[in-house]
């Protein structure tokens, strides 16, 4: 690809890969998005400069923020842009009717050449009719990329906005795990949910692939199957284990585990809560810290959580202690999980009091099974000890709210703005091609976003500027604001554009925005509104607009 620099000269710009997945192509879209580029092409309005808004109308989750994602993608798929043979000969016998050969041709030559495309950067948090992309360029094309960059756009921003509800309600201090690979819809629900939980604040994923694909740091230990695999210590073949620093060797690790465990059962502060373990469960734990003893992590409630899983786990721990490893900690699938996360640290506690093991009371406590946002809540409100949540299927499926709803409106065409009316006055769209902007109060968090008309002059810091609510008269208030951020940045074919940047640094970037967001627009249960406003030039043109396009009825 070639841009153009502020010089006039012409540079080669770095290529940039196709879309994460192989399916997105120019014939991931709507039948009637063919159907219209062959129409405007047969009245010769395919190459008129039009200007598209993307957008959604109402935040998920009865919440008030929503994280945007996918623009990542959205880019990859408009750099990519072009129909092959294999399409073209697809779309001759999909369109209804006979398709000119003219028009195949058209779509032979057809990219995004001409297309510049205008976005919040990735990983903001942005409310609702704010354009999240503006795409100009010619109708024809414009309109053939409408279903794949909502696509590419819908999910994606959803699943982050659900992440980062449950970081919000889980709180920074604790380890946010995405489990949700096997309850994903199909395998790219799964790939694109782990990147984008990642993205909204999650700290790992058990997806192997998408560890592969986007480096998200990978987490997991084992499964119920492999605890219940084992039927006796008997059956562990290789009992030797060397110590950490590789200068000495245990020849029975078995032997030394059976001992630590003798010791926790005669230990007087934990004998009234246990008698014998289950020696299944002993051995799996044994030889999965033979296998992995820098990562030693159990599964503890395949039995009985307080009167085998925890000791047993402990005897293992302990004996791994004696050879220079240090366990990472127990995950509990089921029951009470704030009852059980407490008796086992006090277990731990325990257990560092009466052997001297320094931090053993610190060991971290994992919880899964079905959690979710509202979960998390009553969890905090109980009383809990667990440090980090392995969350699947209420996330990555978005339980909650099917989809987030985005649209894609023309607002202008051949340099007149157009608007979509509705007897339903949030489906009335704002016309032209816009500004937008977020201004800043006093105390640093952002008060309101502002659309203005792109010929109007951006609000300045300290000067007073009236907002206006886009529908309704008597909503409107002045603010000064004490920082203006632009909102939209060019990503896609002009003199400068945007970087890219990795997703590790996109995953920073919702983390700090949402630090800085008022705590109330945040709330889980009745946040308060977030301020979208338009200035007030454009409040009276959107309304001088209504009233020309909207027909006059008659009384009779």
């Amino acid at each position: 690809m070639e841009l153009k620099s502020e010089n006039g000269s012409t540079e080669k710009s770095s290529e940039i890969p196709p879309p994460t997945n192989p399916m997105v192509t120019p014939i991931l879209t709507d039948l009637y998005q063919l159907t219209m580029a062959y129409a405007y092409w047969k009245a010769g309005k395919h190459n008129e400069r039009a200007v598209f808004d993307l957008f959604y109308r109402k935040s998920p989750f009865h919440g008030e923020f929503t994280v945007f994602a996918g623009l990542e993608e959205c880019i990859r798929f408009i750099a990519n842009f072009k129909f092959t043979e294999e399409h073209i000969a697809f779309v001759r016998e999909a369109l209804p009717g006979t398709c000119e050969e003219g028009f195949l041709d058209y779509l032979r030559q057809l990219d995004c050449s001409e297309v510049e495309v205008y976005a919040i950067p990735e990983g903001s948090i942005v409310f609702p009719r704010v354009p999240l992309l503006r795409v100009e360029g010619p109708v024809g094309v414009a309109q053939l990329l409408e279903t794949t960059l909502v696509n590419l756009v819908n999910f994606a921003s959803l699943v982050a906005t659900n992440a980062a509800r449950h970081r919000i309600v889980a709180g920074n201090s604790k380890l946010l795990l995405e489990f949700g690979l096997r309850r994903a819809q199909g395998p790219d629900g799964g790939i694109s949910a782990s990147k984008y939980c990642y993205m909204g604040g999650f700290d790992a994923t058990s997806n192997v692939a998408a560890g592969k694909l986007f480096g998200i740091p990978l987490k997991g230990t084992h499964s119920h199957a492999f605890v219940s695999s084992f039927m006796s210590p008997d059956e562990i073949v290789e009992k030797s284990l060397k110590s950490a620093d590789g200068s000495t060797s245990c020849e029975d690790f078995v032997n030394l585990v059976q001992t630590w465990l003798n010791k926790i059962q005669r230990t007087k502060f934990l004998t009234g809560g246990f008698g014998d373990t289950n020696l299944s469960e002993l051995a799996a734990f044994t030889s999965y810290a033979l296998a992995f003893p820098d990562n030693f992590l159990a599964l503890v409630d395949t039995y009985d959580v307080l009167r085998s899983g925890i000791p047993n786990f402990c005897a293992v721990a302990l004996a791994l202690r004696d050879l220079g490893y240090k366990a990472m900690g127990i995950r509990l699938d089921s029951g009470d999980l704030a009852y059980l996360s407490c008796e086992a640290r006090k277990f731990f506690q325990v257990i560092e009091k009466e052997f001297g093991v320094p931090d053993f009371g610190k060991m971290s406590i994992t919880a899964s099974n079905d959690l979710n946002e509202e979960t998390l809540d009553h969890l905090n409100k109980q009383g809990h000890q667990v440090d980090a949540f392995g969350i699947g299927t209420y996330l990555v499926t978005c339980y909650a709210q099917a989809a987030l709803g985005c649209v894609f409106k023309l607002v202008e065409i051949n340099n007149q703005p157009r608007m979509k009316l509705s007897e339903d006055v949030s489906k009335v769209s704002i016309p032209c091609k816009k500004q937008c902007y977020r201004l800043y109060g006093k105390e640093g968090y952002p008060l309101v976003d502002l659309m203005i008309g792109e010929i109007e002059p951006a609000p300045k810091v300290g000067e007073r500027i009236l907002c206006r609510h886009p529908f309704n008269e008597s909503k409107r208030a002045y603010v000064v604001p004490q920082r203006v951020e632009e909102l939209l940045k060019c990503y896609w074919r002009a003199k400068m554009r945007e970087d890219m940047l990795p997703l590790k640094d996109i995953r920073d970037r919702c983390i700090r925005q949402l630090e800085k967001m008022r705590p109330d627009h945040m709330r889980r249960l009745n946040p308060t509104p977030y301020k979208v406003s338009v200035s007030a030039k454009l409040y009276d043109f959107i309304h001088f607009l209504w009233l020309n396009e909207a027909p006059v009825g008659e009384l009779q």
